[in-house]
């Protein structure tokens, strides 16, 4: 396994690794260290694991080091893994937004849900048995809630729009945030020479676009040197790039409004948002327009569906 899992330097206290979660480098997950104690951000799934413990490993640590796991949303491909890292990880509390605890405290409806989009089987193949978390082992973590992390303080920022069970965590040491799905998904291998494209994340059941521009604009306030995202790895949040990011949430937006009623709604509006998508993507410069098509497939199209479902239940 070793040569399976690459443990990513961030910046002095941060690694990445990838959860191995639907494909290559497309869902993160992040290693906080400080001396010889760890936080973990994003648990992946139960199959993201031993993935954890490996890298865990070749930084120096164990489970029995981890002091603290943190999804930044309930989301399963963030959260599906947590009650398994927490049934390794014996000295952890987990952290949580006080609208997701419950899900992750007693995961039926979230688990019942999934199902329900993915069928049983595929549902396994996916996440496995998603396992509950003791209570008494959950911070619920406001806004402005600090968590002092041996002398590092970490802020939580509630952050919807893409969901309300959304936080991102403030690294005050490193000037990092932690966005989860907030600042919307950028894959690396999609960059061209130093410029960057980022894509919304609207998918189901919570998108919000007025309160998710607010949001980005909010960690923009703290003037971060780098947003961490789930999909994928950490980034410069340039103004080009921040500002490109808010105009296509009001364009896809838009799509929804425009199109959600009509007969062949999630047809029209995965068609014109991967367009839209790859103009954005060519402007910097990336021209291979079939592997982004492929590459972003899964994205284009929950994010169609979250679009839909926000139209009809607004």
């Amino acid at each position: 396994m070793s040569s399976k899992v690459n443990v990513m330097n961030v910046v002095d206290g941060i690694s990445v690794i990838d959860s191995e979660y639907y494909s290559k480098d497309f869902a993160a997950i992040y290693l906080l260290k400080q001396k010889n104690k760890v936080i973990i951000i994003e648990t992946g799934t139960n199959y993201s694991v031993p993935y954890v413990k490996e890298a865990l490993s070749q930084i120096g640590l164990s489970f029995s080091d981890v002091l603290y796991v943190i999804p930044t949303h309930v989301h399963l491909d963030h959260a599906g893994g947590a009650g398994l890292l927490m049934m390794q990880c014996q000295n952890a509390a987990l952290v949580v937004h006080p609208r997701g605890a419950r899900h992750l405290i007693d995961p039926s409806k979230l688990v019942a849900g999934a199902k329900a989009v993915y069928g049983e089987n595929k549902f396994k193949e996916y996440y496995g048995e998603i396992f509950p978390i003791d209570a008494n082992r959950v911070i619920q973590a406001d806004d402005n809630f600090i968590l002092d992390f041996d002398g590092r303080e970490l802020r939580f920022i509630d952050t919807p729009g893409h969901a309300r069970h959304h936080f991102c965590i403030w690294d005050k040491a490193t000037k990092s945030m932690f966005t989860g799905d907030t600042f919307g998904i950028s894959y690396r291998d999609l960059d061209h020479q130093d410029e960057l494209y980022i894509l919304p994340s609207t998918s189901p059941v919570q998108f919000d676009p007025e309160a998710l521009i607010q949001s980005i604009n909010r960690i923009m306030e703290f003037k971060p040197e780098r947003v961490c995202l789930t999909h994928f790895s950490a980034i410069k949040p340039t103004k080009k790039a921040t500002n490109k990011l808010i105009e296509s949430i009001h364009f896809v937006s838009n799509l929804a409004i425009k199109y959600a009623d009509k007969n062949d709604s999630e047809s029209i509006i995965y068609k014109k948002m991967m367009d839209y998508f790859l103009e954005g993507l060519n402007e910097i410069g990336f021209q291979n327009n079939d592997y982004a098509k492929d590459r972003l497939s899964l994205d284009v199209l929950i994010n169609t569906q979250g679009l839909i479902y926000w139209q009809k239940n607004s």
